[in-house]
């Protein structure tokens, strides 16, 4: 087990380098804050408290709009550029540590039991098993898998890396169940059945329950 968690982390850490520069929902520090201080001063109604919530990214949208960029309130290089009039910095290195923080957090509850409802260490539920990882990282997300599908930026299977939510529709229609993307095609998940395991997207139960990925990093 040792050697495959390592595999994997290895994996994850060659994966997130290509990861999207963009500040997003969640994110946190003096780049917000100096968004948000713009924002301000334009006259949108949003708090300077370096926190990317959903205020700002109402804010973003709609001064997106007024600009003619596409209004999806992440703020990549043209919204960035528009806004503070100066080049985007590179973020990239943020996100991919972030990314390795929730790949590595994941793998410590290894074998931990599910438990229908469960948000803690001593049993979760798949939702709760991604929503407490992520909060290890600093990232608040929504609690349950089908609100946490609405909650990211959709990507495609192609595009996946490491720390993206992937998405089953299992006991009920729509997004019931939900894991968290490792690389080589394998995600990390509180299976009902076997708890905080690893398994791969390729297998014929969860490619032919597989609904979607979304991006929160």
């Amino acid at each position: 087990m040792r050697a495959l968690m390592a595999v994997v982390f290895l994996l994850s850490i060659s994966a997130t380098g290509n990861a999207a520069g963009q500040f997003r929902v969640g994110d946190q520090g003096e780049e917000i804050a100096e968004v948000q201080e713009q924002l301000v001063l334009l006259g949108y109604d949003v708090m300077a408290d370096g926190s990317f919530g959903a205020a700002t990214a109402d804010a973003i949208k709609e001064f997106q709009k007024s600009q003619g960029i596409k209004a999806d309130g992440l703020i990549g290089p043209a919204t960035y550029s528009a806004l503070l009039g100066k080049d985007m910095p590179d973020i990239s290195n943020r996100i991919g540590y972030l990314a390795n923080s929730i790949v590595s957090a994941s793998m410590n509850y290894i074998g931990v039991p599910y438990v229908f409802g469960g948000t803690s260490p001593y049993g979760f539920d798949c939702s709760g098993y991604v929503q407490y990882v992520f909060a290890k990282a600093g990232i608040s997300i929504p609690r349950t898998a089908d609100v946490q599908y609405d909650f990211g930026t959709p990507i495609s299977t192609t595009d996946l890396v490491s720390g993206d939510l992937v998405f089953f529709s299992t006991y009920t229609y729509g997004a019931s169940h939900v894991g968290i993307y490792l690389g080589d095609n394998q995600f990390i998940h509180a299976s009902s059945s076997r708890g905080v395991t690893i398994d791969s997207l390729g297998s014929s139960y969860w490619s032919s329950h597989y609904i979607g990925a979304r991006r929160i990093l």
